[in-house]
């Protein structure tokens, strides 16, 4: 499209989104890689929570989480997913929705082991989104894992990655008397060519 030029230029849409990132790490106070993922539930309720999102491949949006949390429950029964990142300091954000597979092998494995100690220990300890009588019974849990697990713990086989493979991804930016730029790329598949289309704010 003619015009989209400046910070909509590009042929690649990860390359973009990477762009973005990278720009709102430099101006974004907290958590500039933190998205709104969004699930249903087996009835079709929907379902919203903050995650990190911790890479951008060339065809794929990563983050990971404890697969027992009900995020990768409803992730596991629909095999969907979307997100959405804003950035308030650049009045940005990016749109995403697509199919989602496991990273469970040897990337898992990484950056599991590049957390902190503590974080490795908290993702034993913790049953994510399982009721908890008290903060106290927790610790008691993680002081427990602590002296089983040591100082190099092991990714536990209940916590791993998700990989989003989008069909489509949209590219907002606000603009004057709220005539926001909005760029939409579509595909119908993951291995399809993108078409890219400007919306109507």
């Amino acid at each position: 499209m003619t015009d989209r030029t400046g910070i909509f230029a590009g042929d690649d849409p990860f390359e973009i989104a990477r762009r973005w990132l990278g720009e709102a790490e430099e101006s974004e106070i907290n958590d500039p890689n933190a998205i709104a993922l969004a699930t249903v539930d087996e009835t079709g309720m929907p379902n919203a929570r903050m995650v990190l999102l911790k890479e951008i491949e060339a065809g794929a949006f990563v983050f990971y989480t404890n697969y027992e949390s009900a995020k990768a429950r409803e992730i596991g029964a629909s095999g969907t997913a979307a997100f959405v990142m804003h950035w308030k300091s650049l009045r940005r954000q990016i749109r995403v929705r697509g199919t989602v597979e496991r990273e469970d092998g040897p990337q898992a494995d990484d950056y599991y082991n590049s957390r902190s100690l503590k974080s490795r220990l908290g993702a034993w300890a913790s049953l994510q989104s399982q009721p908890l009588d008290s903060r106290a019974s927790l610790m008691a849990e993680v002081a427990k894992v602590t002296a089983t697990k040591g100082t190099n713990p092991s990714r536990p086989p209940f916590w791993g990655g998700f990989r989003i493979q989008p069909i489509e991804i949209e590219f907002w930016a606000d603009g004057a008397f709220r005539l926001h730029d909005r760029f939409r790329w579509r595909r119908q598949d993951t291995a399809d060519d993108w078409v890219v289309q400007r919306l109507n704010p």
